[in-house]
C-alpha cells in the first residue's frame, strides 16, 4: 500500500460525499414533484406521456398495486429484449451480420438486464448487434435502475406517510425517474467520456494489420498465420454511462471497464466510480429529507462508508502483497511482482484502482469491473463476493441499496427494542410482528437461492463442475461467486466459469429473477404496513437512528447476519485457498 494509493481513494470518498447533498436534495425535490430547473423542458413531456398512455398521475396505488405494475411493467421490457435478441439477424444496425442469439442464451440475458444484473454468458462485441446493444441492452439499463429508484422512494414514502394506505404511482415514478435524473446526468456524463476516448460511433469493425503477424495452431490442428485484427467499435459511451450511474455493469466489449474504448484514462476510471456510488449515496440524504429527520439519512451513509472502507482497505492491503509462490523481491522478481500482485489488472490503474474499483462495483450492485477478480489473491477476492453477499446494501444499487438497507434498519431497530424490553419503534412507527415476518422473509430468501443453486451444482459433475477452470476450493468460489452476482443482481463474473451453458443460463436466470423480484413483494409489505401505521411520540426508551451508536448497531447487524450465514462456505472457499497458498499449493 503507497501514500499516493490512498490519497486516491480518499479523493474518491471525499467527492462522493461532496455530492450526496446536492444529488439527494434534487433527488427529493423531483419525486415530491417540486420544482426543478429542468421543468420548463420536461413537465410538457412528462403530460405528453401521461395523455399518450392514459395515465392519470394523481391516482396512488397500494404495496400491492405497485408491486403489480412494477412485474407487468418488467415482463413487457423482458419480452421485448428477448425477441430483439432473436431477431437480430434481420433487424438494421447489424454491420458485423451477427445471427441471433441462441433461445437460452438470449432468455438469460433478458432477465439479467431486466433485474439490473447485467451477467453476461456472451462475447458481446461477437454476439449482440448495435441495435441489440442499444435497443435491448441500453435501454433496460434505464428502465431497471428506474425501477429501483422509484421502488426506493415507496420505501421512504411508507416511512413518512401516516395513516394511509398508498405509496404513490409507480408510473410516475419510473417517469420522473428517467427524465429527470438518469436521462440528463447520463447525457452529461457520455459527453465526458467521450473527451476521454470513449468510442461513440456506428461504424463497422475495422480491420487493421498486425505490426507483428502471430503464428498459430488452428482447430484442425494445422499452422495458421494471423496478420489482421478486428478491432470493435460501436455506440460505447452512451451505454457507459447509463451502465455506471444505473448500477448495471454490462460491458459493451468482453473485458468490461478494462477495455480502452470503455475506460480509457485515470481521469474515466475516477468518473465511472463516483458515477456507481452517486444516487445510492444522494438516496440516503433523499430518505433524511423526506422522512423529516436528516441526521437519520446521514447515519444510515456513514453505515454505507464504514463497510466500504473496510472493504477497501482489505483488498488493498491483501493486493498489496505479492504471491508467496513466486520468488522474493531479492531474488531478481519482475517489477510487478515486486509491486504486488499485479496479475489481472491494468497497467495504466495499477493495485490501489483495481482494487478501489473491485469494492466500488461490488458495493454497488454494478457488475462493471476493470480486473479480473479470479486473479486477485484468495482474501482479496473474497472481499468483492463477501460485499455482495452482505446483500449489496453498501452504498448497493440504485434504489435497491436503500430498500435493502431499510430492511436491515427495521431489523437493527427490533434487535434494539428487544435489548431493552419495549416494542420497538422506527421514526415514530411501532415495528410490530408482521414488519418483522416480511424482513427476515427478504433476509432468507437470498441465501437460500445462493446455497442451494452452489450446493446442487457442486454435486454434478458434468453439468456444474464442468465448466470449471479449476478445482479444488478456488472452484468453489468460482461457482459460488456466480449464483452470488446473479442473486444480487450484480452481474461481475469471477471468471474462470463456463456459464454459457443450458444448466448454467438457466440457473442464473431463475436465480436473477428471484434476487429482484421475489426481495421486492416482502420489502413493499413493510413499506404498506409502515404507511398505515400511526406515529406515536418519542420517549425516553426510544432508540434514537441518528446516532453513531445507530451507526455502530445497524454496522454490526449486517456483518453479524453475513457471517452466520455465509461463514461456513467462505471458509471451504477463499479461506482455506489462502491457508493451502501460504502451505504451497495452488489451484
Amino acid at each position: 500500500m503507497t501514500l499516493n494509493g490512498w490519497l486516491q481513494i480518499s479523493a474518491f470518498i471525499a467527492v462522493v460525499l461532496l455530492l450526496a447533498k446536492p444529488m439527494g436534495t434534487y433527488l427529493s425535490r423531483v419525486f415530491e414533484c417540486r420544482r426543478t430547473f429542468l421543468d420548463p423542458v420536461l413537465v410538457p413531456c412528462e403530460r405528453l406521456l401521461y395523455r399518450m398512455t392514459g395515465i392519470h398521475p394523481e391516482d396512488e396505488m397500494r404495496w400491492t398495486e405497485y408491486a403489480v405494475a412494477m412485474l407487468i411493467f418488467s415482463a413487457a421490457t423482458l419480452l421485448l429484449t428477448y425477441l430483439v435478441e432473436r431477431l437480430q439477424a434481420v433487424l438494421p444496425w447489424n454491420p458485423q451480420h451477427l445471427p441471433g442469439v441462441e433461445s437460452a442464451l438470449a432468455l438469460n440475458t433478458a432477465i439479467s438486464f431486466t433485474t439490473n444484473t447485467n451477467w453476461q454468458s456472451y462475447v458481446p462485441e461477437s454476439t449482440m448487434s448495435y441495435l441489440t446493444q442499444m435497443l435491448g441492452l441500453a435501454t433496460h439499463n434505464f428502465w431497471s435502475a428506474a425501477v429501483g429508484l422509484a421502488l426506493a422512494i415507496a420505501f421512504v414514502r411508507g416511512i413518512a406517510r401516516k395513516e394511509t394506505k398508498t405509496l404513490g404511482n409507480f408510473w410516475v415514478d419510473l417517469t420522473r425517474g428517467t427524465l429527470w435524473v438518469l436521462l440528463p446526468v447520463s447525457i452529461v456524463f457520455a459527453l465526458a467520456l467521450v473527451s476521454q476516448g470513449v468510442v461513440q460511433n456506428l461504424r463497422p469493425y475495422d480491420a487493421v494489420k498486425l505490426v507483428e503477424p502471430q503464428h498459430v495452431t488452428g482447430a484442425d490442428g494445422k499452422a495458421q498465420t494471423i496478420t489482421t485484427q478486428s478491432i470493435a467499435q460501436g455506440p460505447v459511451a452512451s451505454q457507459e454511462a447509463i451502465k455506471m450511474l444505473g448500477t448495471n455493469g454490462g460491458g459493451f466489449f468482453n473485458t468490461n471497464s478494462a477495455h480502452p474504448f470503455e475506460n480509457p484514462t485515470p481521469l474515466s476510471n475516477f468518473l465511472q466510480m463516483v458515477a456507481i456510488f452517486l444516487i445510492p449515496a444522494g438516496l440516503c440524504v433523499t430518505l433524511g429529507q423526506m422522512v423529516g429527520s436528516p441526521k437519520h439519512g446521514w447515519a444510515v451513509l456513514a453505515a454505507m462508508v464504514v463497510l466500504w472502507f473496510a472493504g477497501t482497505f482489505t483488498t488493498y492491503w491483501a493486493e498489496s502483497h505479492a504471491n508467496p509462490m513466486l520468488p522474493s523481491v531479492s531474488a531478481q522478481t519482475t517489477p510487478m511482482q515486486a509491486g504486488g500482485n499485479m496479475e489481472g489488472k491494468e497497467v495504466r490503474f495499477g493495485i490501489a484502482n483495481s482494487a478501489l474499483f473491485a469494492t466500488v462495483t461490488t458495493d454497488a450492485s454494478c457488475g462493471a469491473v476493470n480486473g479480473m477478480h479470479d486473479s486477485f489473491t484468495p482474501l482479496g477476492g473474497m472481499v468483492p463476493m463477501v460485499n455482495i453477499l452482505l446483500g449489496e446494501v453498501v452504498f448497493g444499487g440504485v434504489g435497491a441499496g436503500l430498500y435493502g438497507m431499510l430492511v436491515f434498519v427495521v431489523m437493527a431497530v427490533f434487535i434494539a427494542g428487544l435489548m431493552v424490553g419495549r416494542t420497538p419503534e422506527y421514526l415514530g412507527k411501532k415495528i410490530e410482528a408482521f414488519d418483522v415476518q416480511m424482513a427476515m422473509l427478504y433476509l432468507l430468501i437470498f441465501p437460500m437461492v445462493i446455497l442451494g443453486f452452489a450446493a446442487v451444482s457442486v454435486l454434478m459433475p458434468n453439468l456444474g463442475l464442468g465448466s470449471l477452470a479449476n478445482h479444488g476450493p478456488h472452484g468453489l468460489s468460482e461457482i459460488l461467486y456466480a449464483y452470488t452476482s446473479a442473486t444480487g443482481n450484480n452481474g461481475s463474473a469471477f471468471a474462470g466459469l463456463n456459464a454459457n451453458t443450458h444448466w448454467y443460463n438457466y440457473s442464473l436466470a431463475v436465480a436473477m429473477f428471484f434476487g429482484r423480484f421475489m426481495m421486492i413483494v416482502p420489502m413493499l409489505a413493510i413499506a404498506g404496513s409502515l404507511a398505515a401505521k400511526k406515529s406515536v411520540p418519542a420517549s425516553a426508551g426510544t432508540f434514537p437512528v441518528t446516532t453513531p451508536l445507530f451507526t455502530l448497531l445497524l454496522t454490526g447487524v449486517i456483518l453479524i447476519v453475513g457471517a452466520l450465514t455465509f461463514f461456513p462456505v467462505l471458509s471451504l472457499g477463499p479461506v482455506l485457498e489462502h491457508l493451502l497458498m501460504r502451505a504451497g499449493q495452488l489451484f
